[in-house]
């Protein structure tokens, strides 16, 4: 849990937003309102966990031309999927060349940056697994 006051919050408390048993996206209105947000930018992107739920997070980032996200991994199956602009994908065996309606799919535990060739929009989901019990 945060430790960040309600009335400093730019969106709503985690358990409100993700307390639903159903949720619907409007992925256009959802870039226009985290590209308005005040929120200070991290390397030239913006992000916005829409949905969280058990093994699951879905996470909309905007990116500026040249935003970056650096070498991370997470303990999951990652799908990233470029919703606008173009981006490139890297992991330690491949680089992807993503634009609009593309996606890429990693294994838990892969290495991989973004870059925003243009200004993008990217919808990332992460799921959680127990890595003994899959390939």
């Amino acid at each position: 849990m945060s430790d960040t006051p309600d009335e400093e919050r730019l969106r709503e408390s985690p358990r409100e937003r993700f307390g639903s048993a159903e949720n619907m996206f409007d992925m256009a209105e959802a870039l226009r309102n985290l590209r308005r947000e005040a929120s200070p930018e991290r390397a030239g992107h913006k992000q916005m966990t829409l949905d969280q739920y058990g093994p699951v997070t879905v996470v909309l980032f905007a990116f500026d031309e040249g935003g970056s996200l650096k070498d991370h991994k997470a303990a999951g199956v990652v799908t990233i999927q470029s919703l606008e602009g173009e981006l490139t994908v890297r992991t330690d065996a491949q680089e992807y060349k993503l634009g609009p309606k593309m996606m890429v799919m990693l294994s838990p535990n892969v290495r991989h940056s973004l870059d925003a060739n243009t200004a993008c929009a990217v919808l990332l989901t992460v799921c959680l697994v127990n890595s003994a019990a899959h390939r």
